[in-house]
Parts: C-alpha cells; sequence; structure tokens
C-alpha cells in the first residue's frame, strides 16, 4: 500500500475552526432551487442578496477605460490612492466622518474587511457582541477567527434593535467587538441616531470594547428615514471604531467585489498584514470602477430607492393580508423579515406538521415553488425573509402563491 492509498483510506479530517461551520443556509437553498428550475419547475428565488439593477454606464465605461490604459497590474497592497481618496471624501461628503487617506482600507468586498479586522484583532475567547437577526457570515467569520459571537436576540416587538439594557448586560471582560448592521440584513431594520445615542453611551463605560458598523445598505432607506453612522453621532469613539461600507449594493456592483473601511491607524495597518498573506490588492479594473461610482453622478440612487420602495409596500401589504404572517414595515435595504408564528403547528396538504420556520419554507418551496430563507439562518425564529430585489411581476406571482399555499394549511 503506498502513502497516496493511505491517505486517501485515512479520509479528509477538516481543521477544529471550521467543524461546526456549514455553507451558508441561503446559498443551500438558491442552490437547491436553482436545481429545481433546471429540472422545468417554475420557481422563483427570493432569496438573493443582490440589486436586480444593472452597474450604470457610467461605472462601466470607467472599468473599460482603465483596461484600455493598461491598469491591470498589481496596485497598492489595500487599496490604489485614486480610490482610498474618493473613499475618504465619500465619508466627509455624506457621513461628516474625516478618516484620512492612510485610515481607509479596501478589500475584496465587506466580507473580507470584516474577515481582515477579526483576524487581526480577536485572539481565542474574545467575545463579539453580535444583534440578532444578523447576516449569517458575522458569526461563522468571528468563529473561524477563535472569537466566540454572543448572540443577543431582538424580535420584531424591539423593532430588531438592540437596546442599552441588552448591551450593558452582554459585556464582559472579554468583550472585544459589537457589530452593528444598519440597514440590516435580514430585517431591514434601521438604527437612527436616537436608537443609537444609548448604545453609543453605554460603549463610552467600556472602553475595552471596540465598534464595528456595516453600513452597507447606506443608500437604500425609505419614508425620509436619516441615515447616520455612529462615528459621527460621537466622535469620542473615532479612535476604537471600525465604519464599513462598499459599492455593491448601492451601485449593483456586487460581482465587482469592492468594500472598504475607515478607522483607526493601527487597526488599518494590522488589517493590511492579513490581507498581504491572503488576496493581496483587490481587481485593479474593479477599483478604478468603485472611483467613477463614488465620484460620479448620484442622482440616480433615488429612482432606484423610489423603485425598492414600491417593491417593499407591495411585499408588506401582501404578506400582512395573509392570515398566520406578519411583516413589520423595514426602514431599508431590500429585504423583508416576516413572522410566521401563526403557521407554526399546522399541517400540510401532505400531512406533515410545520414545527418550525425551516418546515415552513421548505413547504413553500417543495409545494408553491417559492424560495424564501428561514430566520433560523439569521438566528432568529419562527421568521422568514424575502428578497424584494426581482421584479414586481415576480413578486406579485410569488406573493399569490405563499396565499394560496397558506391557505391549504390545516
Amino acid at each position: 500500500m503506498n502513502n497516496q492509498t493511505k491517505i486517501e483510506e485515512a479520509g479528509f479530517q477538516p481543521a477544529s475552526r471550521i467543524a461546526a461551520i456549514g455553507v451558508s443556509k441561503i446559498l443551500q437553498i438558491g442552490a437547491r432551487a436553482s436545481v429545481m428550475k433546471k429540472e422545468g419547475l417554475p420557481v422563483i428565488i427570493l432569496g438573493a442578496g443582490e440589486p436586480d439593477f444593472d452597474t450604470p454606464d457610467n461605472v462601466k465605461a470607467a472599468a473599460k477605460a482603465a483596461i484600455d490604459r493598461g491598469d491591470t497590474k498589481y496596485t497598492a497592497l489595500d487599496g490604489t490612492p485614486e480610490l482610498k481618496k474618493a473613499i475618504s471624501e465619500k465619508f466627509r461628503r455624506e457621513n461628516n466622518v474625516d478618516y484620512a487617506v492612510d485610515e481607509v482600507t479596501v478589500a475584496t468586498g465587506a466580507k473580507q474587511i470584516l474577515f481582515n479586522a477579526f483576524m487581526a484583532t480577536v485572539n481565542p475567547g474574545d467575545e463579539v457582541i453580535i444583534p440578532t437577526p444578523y447576516w449569517t457570515s458575522y458569526s461563522d467569520i468571528v468563529e473561524i477567527c477563535g472569537g466566540v459571537p454572543v448572540l443577543i436576540p431582538c424580535d420584531a416587538e424591539a423593532g430588531f434593535r438592540l437596546k442599552a439594557e441588552q448591551l450593558e448586560k452582554a459585556i464582559t471582560p472579554k468583550t472585544r467587538w459589537v457589530l452593528f448592521n444598519s440597514p440590516s440584513n435580514p430585517s431591514g431594520a434601521a438604527y437612527s441616531e436616537a436608537d443609537y445615542r444609548p448604545l453609543l453611551d453605554v460603549l463610552l463605560k467600556h472602553p475595552h470594547v471596540w465598534l464595528m458598523v456595516d453600513d452597507m445598505y447606506e443608500h437604500i432607506v425609505y419614508d425620509g428615514f436619516k441615515f447616520v453612522t455612529p462615528v459621527a453621532i460621537e466622535p469620542r469613539l473615532k479612535s476604537r471604531a471600525l465604519t464599513i461600507n462598499g459599492v455593491s449594493k448601492a451601485y449593483a456592483m456586487t460581482g465587482w467585489r469592492i468594500g472598504y473601511a475607515g478607522g483607526p491607524k493601527a487597526l488599518i495597518k494590522a488589517m493590511a498584514v492579513i490581507q498581504s498573506q491572503a488576496t493581496s490588492c483587490p481587481s485593479s479594473v474593479s477599483q478604478a470602477a468603485s472611483v467613477e461610482a463614488l465620484n460620479g453622478p448620484q442622482a440616480f440612487l433615488k429612482d432606484r430607492q423610489a423603485s425598492f420602495k414600491h417593491r417593499r409596500d407591495l411585499v408588506v401589504s401582501a404578506l400582512n393580508a395573509i392570515p398566520g404572517l406578519a411583516c413589520r414595515t423595514p426602514e431599508g435595504a431590500f429585504y423583508t423579515f416576516s413572522g410566521c408564528a401563526g403557521v407554526i403547528g399546522k399541517t400540510t396538504p401532505k400531512g406533515k406538521r410545520i414545527e418550525a420556520d425551516s418546515d415552513f419554507t421548505d413547504y413553500l418551496l417543495e409545494d408553491a415553488n417559492v424560495a424564501v430563507v428561514p430566520g433560523s439562518a439569521f438566528g432568529l425564529s419562527p421568521y422568514f425573509r424575502i428578497s424584494y430585489a426581482t421584479s414586481e411581476a415576480e413578486l406579485t406571482e410569488a406573493l399569490k402563491r405563499i396565499a394560496d399555499a397558506c391557505a391549504k394549511l390545516a
């Protein structure tokens, strides 16, 4: 028996750091729904977390121009000077926060920003406070980096927002970070200045706790909601805060893979060390396109915002008309996070009892050909998430199917 055979018989053994981590439930559901579509079933997928709009023409033109002039080589490790300058000006112009160029980092998507930050700062056993419902990658990245996610449930009655007393109670000597996402994926809930203020007051009392905020859906807010980032409210936290954003959602550039952040120089430098041994620089062409996205015309954002609001209102209204479901109106993003407690305990036409939100979403996929994501994937049940970043025709048909499916439950 040769060594290769021995290795194959021994089987693959994953590292302990990923033993309890699997592929995202969102991706699993999407893959399953895609297979069903290929088999000829009329599946409508409402799970994708990306805008259905195209990247603006001026941004695409900037990318083509970059290719034509030969900007296809390695760039500076964590962002070109041009892009860092555009990001710094964006923070100053739109958020009233002053980040110098050497306080800015650029990576291959906001997910890498998160990974770099946690890998650079979290020691084994350090705790990261994460309000739920939450984007599933948050806790998985913390665990991969050796940290301990501290998940705090924030239900619809609380507006899916963390309260100051909850934060105070959760902080321990091991707390390293608290992470906010506003507007939120998956709930669409957003923190106003008044919502943030008591939370920031708690953090001021605990100087060992750092603040991380994911502002990715900043430009997708409704009904006059005024977006604000925490450092603008409380500048005293700037020396221990990381403000994360990117071009993916607002500019429909998910595939371009550019995320960025502003933070203290020492943290930005430490994150660059991690990036230098992971991916090195982000795509040169994507960075050139992002400069144009941030510096170019912004008027189209209002039009897309209005389109998303129209779809939000359609979905919320239809869901709340279905007995057993209850949907809070979100302040932003392009998701609804609807309660489904009223269908738990009911039985499907095939005789299967719905015991949890995952059973309900399985039922919708199998019997109604509608793919949505259970709240359990985001750390809070019984709920389910719909992404309304798709056509009004598809949304209308999907909502009709969901209503019909609910009506068939015994």
